[in-house]
C-alpha cells in the first residue's frame, strides 16, 4: 500500500530503460591492448555518472575486428573471415592431458622408500625437510 507523498519503487530495469536514451552517446570509451599497442574500440556506448553511480549501456552487437595500419578496422559482412576464424577460434580439448614421461632418480625412490608408515615428507619454513603425521579421514 502506497502512503500519499511516497514515490513508487523503481526497479533496475525500469531505471536502466528510463536513462538509456537520456546518456550522451561518447565514441572512444572502450580501450584494449593488443600486444603492445592500445586501440580504441569504434563502439559507441551511452554514459551517465553522479555521485556513487555510473550507468553504461552498449547497443547489443558484435563485431569482427582487424588490426592493421595502428587502426581497428571493421570487417564488411562479405569478406572472407577464414583467417580470422583459425586465429580466434579456442582448440577443443579432448580428455584429459596425460603428463609427460617424468622419471624419478632412483637415490630419490628409495629415499622415499624409507618414510615410516603414515608419514610423509613436509618442509618446514625455512625450507628443510621433516616427516609429518599424515591425516586419516574417518569414512561416514
Amino acid at each position: 500500500m502506497q502512503l500519499l507523498g511516497e514515490l513508487p519503487l523503481k526497479t533496475v530495469q525500469n531505471v536502466k530503460n528510463s536513462l538509456k536514451f537520456k546518456a550522451q552517446e561518447k565514441e572512444g570509451v572502450l580501450t584494449i591492448r593488443v600486444g603492445v599497442r592500445k586501440y580504441a574500440v569504434p563502439v559507441k556506448a551511452r554514459m551517465l555518472s553522479g555521485q556513487d553511480y555510473l550507468f553504461l549501456s552498449f547497443p547489443a552487437s558484435s563485431e569482427l575486428y582487424k588490426v592493421s595500419a595502428k587502426e581497428l578496422a571493421p570487417l564488411d559482412k562479405e569478406t572472407d573471415a577464414a583467417d580470422a576464424y583459425e586465429a580466434l577460434n579456442p582448440g577443443k580439448r579432448r580428455g584429459r592431458r596425460r603428463g609427460g614421461g617424468v622419471e624419478m632418480p632412483t637415490e630419490l625412490a628409495e629415499a622415499l622408500k624409507n618414510l615410516p608408515a603414515g608419514y610423509k615428507l613436509g618442509y618446514t619454513v625455512d625450507g628443510a625437510p621433516k616427516l609429518v603425521r599424515t591425516r586419516r579421514r574417518s569414512k561416514e
